[in-house]
């Protein structure tokens, strides 16, 4: 609603018209004139003499149902609930209705002296809704109001404004993150360029979900408002009244309103007695008796809705008076403690040494309020008087509490401003979401340098490629990664299926082969995005890139994991990126280690999620310190447990070595787990070794890999610098039940995954002083003028000949070369076009030049021969 329509006339029915709550607002408090759209009045019956005595019939129904107690409405209320039922009487099937009834409501409403007479409200006619019409156009204002007298609150009282985010709710578990999220850009907007000390206070960090919860609510309302409002009436026997629609939806959803009201008011109320404390005692006091406060009885009144939805519409109707007088004292309250503190700091005239006697102003320290607020203040101000006088408050806060109301021509104005600054900076403002990345030119370059490396790897074994959808069935996914499980993005149902973004590469993978049961040897490799619903932090992303190569299917004992660890070896030294050392470890081992510590069983995943923990404390003095508190106060085990795994887990050395060392151990050799894993760590290794890698290797019993799939071998690939670890980039293992979890199809699988953004971090740092080219164009088609047909005819036949090209028509040569030099485009085929004498143009007609611009050689050529040429030069070259 804005200020306009305010003041135009409502016509009720017509084609295609729906009654909305703003013209009910505006009818109700006399704002706007209403009449019957002429299309309607036609098709009503007309009034005859014979008919006077049914008129008198529903006019006495009309008023002898009104019950007792239902004079407590207000008369903007009680005018409310007429214009509905008004338009109920339109919208009923116009044969049962005769002009005259419609008419006179109109005329009554349209009186200056309001003389309702006969035509009261009936309970069972369903007109309520005329009061929620009301209420939904006072919250869709009181939202806004809310942010900017709240967002003003934070500056007088110099709050650590860092703290209005998104806190603890995830993406696609809450209904209100979308509002959660709205609220907290939108203080960021009006904030913009403030910068508050005080942190610590909770009326500042629950602004975004307590005004979020608002939001919401309001929305509901409006929506279900607009369907009540344009309901029919059924008229029965004894022309008594009912509406078609049920007021249950409606008693339901504005309970749930005036909650999130009384929240909203509450919070507005302790920010105020914040800042009245601040200011002084005097205004402190005039505060505690001048403020009205949400107290238990409005929630007793309010919790009795059932006995009548009348009494529960008009109770919120005046808890909204209520918290729009709060905000006033809140608003008032915060522009006088911004005012007082300027006045603190304003300019003091001091005498200065100089030529001439004169005096000059040393400005104090000035307040700095957002680009929003700083407009939201200067708005404010313009409707008071003073707020220097704390005699004056009540009457300031009285006269902003009437600016807060819809009726007010100039809240509109307001409202729109401070809708205009919000919208306005967020189209300033777009930014790419947490935890993703961009990338172009140079880095692109390198990304496809390491992508082409990866591929010719994975090609070299034998691989052949494969892709699967980003997103798959939420119960494929889920049971899958243990302690993980939680980082999954999910979606929104859509058609009846619950989907989540792929976590990995690996079970998507798994959920290909069980559903082609043919197939029962594969080895593939794949290269895509996964997605984890992580906080983001350096290094760490929500979008990334994993680049997976998996063997499935039964071969020789150990061979595919031999191959799955030489990949890897393979990736990171044609990479080149570091130094790297390869952890491995046996899932089986774990198990057995588990069980001779005595761990349950039931408790082996969660207590190798512990464990998996270690390497973030691998710097630490005592590391397993770090996660025996988690193993044994939230995970249930007993300290001489811990103790237990703390001794055996943390060993660590070259492989043969460590794994002769366990061979000796009797409780490894007596544990049908342990037992195999070790013969079969003996064949890997062995194999490694006749492949001169395992030198890469490390045998260690941290190693633990949280993922619930992985049943054998486990491996974890990390950089080195010196003797700090930089972080893991890769991993694996084998799962060889997955694929069978998932379908009839049981085919062993073992696999490894490189991710990538590390490694491209890497390589990105490595390339900084080398020549990296962001695109592969090997001549510029530079015309000296304005020709630009020459330059189409001309780069059309080097891109024939399957040359990379590019072409700029521009008189300046500069501007060519600068665009040769920047992109690092090895050659340039020039055509001068440029205005010349007769002479000169027909010497050089059949010309062109051509630059190499590494040795800045220039010749020219016959332009019917450049693409020999260039192709001649082009392969001479060995830096293209």
């Amino acid at each position: 609603m804005d200020g306009q329509s305010l003041f135009s006339e409502v016509l009720i029915g017509g084609k295609g018209s729906s009654l909305s709550s703003s013209s009910v607002y505006a009818i109700a408090n006399s704002l706007s004139k209403v009449d019957i759209d002429s299309s309607v009045s036609k098709n009503l019956k007309r009034l005859d003499s014979s008919s006077d005595e049914k008129l008198k019939l529903i006019r006495n129904s009309l008023s002898d149902d009104l019950k007792p107690g239902q004079n407590f409405l207000t008369l903007v209320e009680t005018r409310a609930c007429i214009v509905i039922l008004l338009n109920r009487f339109i919208l009923t099937n116009q044969n049962d209705i005769r002009f005259i009834i419609p008419d006179l409501i109109c005329k009554t409403l349209n009186q200056d002296r309001y003389t309702l007479g006969e035509l009261n409200v009936l309970e069972q006619s369903g007109c309520g809704a005329g009061i929620c019409a009301l209420l939904d156009c006072c919250s869709s204002c009181l939202s806004t109001i809310a942010d900017s007298v709240a967002a003003l609150s934070c500056e007088a009282l110099k709050a650590d404004t860092s703290v209005l985010g998104v806190r603890s709710v995830d993406s696609g578990d809450g209904i209100l993150i979308n509002d959660v999220v709205s609220v907290a850009r939108d203080f960021k907007v009006l904030l913009k360029g403030f910068e508050g000390k005080t942190k610590g206070c909770k009326l500042i960090t629950e602004i975004t979900e307590v005004h979020a919860s608002f939001r919401e609510s309001v929305k509901q309302i409006h929506s279900i408002t607009r369907v009540a409002l344009n309901d029919s009436l059924k008229i029965s026997k004894g022309c008594s009244l009912s509406s078609v629609g049920s007021e249950n939806l409606l008693v339901k959803t504005f309970y749930s309103f005036a909650m999130s009201l009384l929240q909203l008011g509450e919070s507005s109320f302790y920010r105020a007695g914040l800042l009245a404390d601040v200011a002084g005692s005097e205004v402190g006091e005039i505060f505690q008796s001048g403020c009205p406060n949400i107290d238990e009885s409005m929630l007793r009144t309010l919790a009795a809705y059932k006995r009548n939805y009348l009494i529960l519409f008009h109770d919120i109707s005046k808890l909204v008076a209520v918290v729009r007088i709060i905000f006033a004292w809140e608003a008032v309250l915060t522009i006088l403690s911004i005012a007082r503190v300027e006045s603190m700091g304003r300019s003091q005239e001091v005498p200065v040494a100089s030529s001439s006697v004169e005096t000059k102003k040393v400005k104090g320290k000035k307040v700095v309020l957002g680009k929003g607020t700083v407009v939201i203040r200067q708005l404010l101000e313009n409707r008071l008087k003073t707020v220097g006088d704390p005699a004056l408050l009540n009457e300031c806060v009285g006269g902003l509490s009437l600016f807060f109301e819809p009726k007010d021509a100039d809240l509109h104005m307001f409202l729109k401003k401070v809708r205009e600054i919000v919208e306005s900076n967020e189209l300033n403002s777009v930014k790419r979401p947490k935890g993703t990345q961009d990338f172009a030119e140079e880095k692109m370059a390198i990304r496809e340098i390491a992508f082409k490396i990866i591929e010719g790897v994975f090609k070299r074994h034998g691989a052949t490629a494969l892709d699967t959808p980003v997103f798959e069935l939420k119960e494929t996914l889920m049971g899958k990664y243990g302690d993980d499980s939680k980082l999954v993005f999910d979606l929104a149902d859509q058609g009846g299926e619950l989907c989540s973004l792929r976590y990995d590469l690996t079970v998507p993978f798994a959920r290909y082969l069980a559903m082609n049961s043919r197939i029962t040897s594969f080895k593939r490799y794949q290269i895509g995005k996964v997605y984890r619903r992580d906080n983001p932090s350096k290094g760490r992303f929500r979008e990334f890139y994993q680049c997976d190569f998996d063997i499935a299917g039964i071969y020789s004992a150990m061979g595919p994991d031999f191959e799955v660890v030489k990949v890897l070896t393979e990736l990171l030294d044609e990479l080149n990126i570091g130094e790297y050392e390869i952890k491995l470890n046996h899932r089986k081992l774990l198990d057995g280690m588990l069980e001779i510590c005595g761990v349950p069983p039931e408790k082996f995943r969660t207590i190798c999620s512990s464990i998996d923990k270690l390497d973030k404390h691998v710097l630490d003095e005592q590391p397993f310190e770090a996660i025996k508190n988690e193993i044994v106060e939230k995970k249930g085990l007993t300290a001489e447990v811990a103790d237990k795994i703390g001794g055996l887990f943390m060993k660590r050395g070259p492989p043969l070595e460590l794994l002769s060392e366990l061979k000796q151990n009797n409780q490894f050799l007596e544990n049908n787990g342990s037992s195999v894993a070790l013969n079969e760590l003996e064949i890997l290794f062995d194999l490694l070794g006749d492949s001169k890698c395992i030198d890469r290797v490390v045998f260690d019993l941290s190693l633990a890999r949280g993922l619930d799939y992985y049943t054998g071998v486990i491996f974890e690939a990390a950089l080195k610098s010196g003797t700090d670890q930089v972080g893991s980039i890769a991993a694996g293992g084998r799962y060889d039940n997955l694929i069978g979890t998932l379908g009839n199809n049981h085919v062993p699988a073992v696999g490894v995954s490189l991710g990538i953004e590390r490694v491209f971090c890497i390589m990105e740092n490595l390339a900084a002083n080398q020549w990296i080219r962001a695109t592969e164009t090997e001549v510029l088609v530079s015309i000296l003028g304005e020709d630009l047909r020459q330059a189409a005819a001309l780069v059309s036949e080097l891109w024939g000949a399957k040359i990379k090209a590019e072409f700029l028509v521009n008189k300046r040569f500069d501007k060519h070369k600068k665009l040769a030099e920047g992109s690092r485009i090895p050659l340039m085929v020039i055509v001068d076009d440029r205005e010349r004498s007769a002479g000169d143009r027909e010497r050089s007609a059949n010309q062109v030049r051509i630059i190499e611009m590494q040795s800045n050689k220039e010749e020219s050529v016959d332009r019917d021969s450049v693409v020999e040429e260039v192709q001649r030069r082009l392969n001479l070259m060995s830096w293209k």
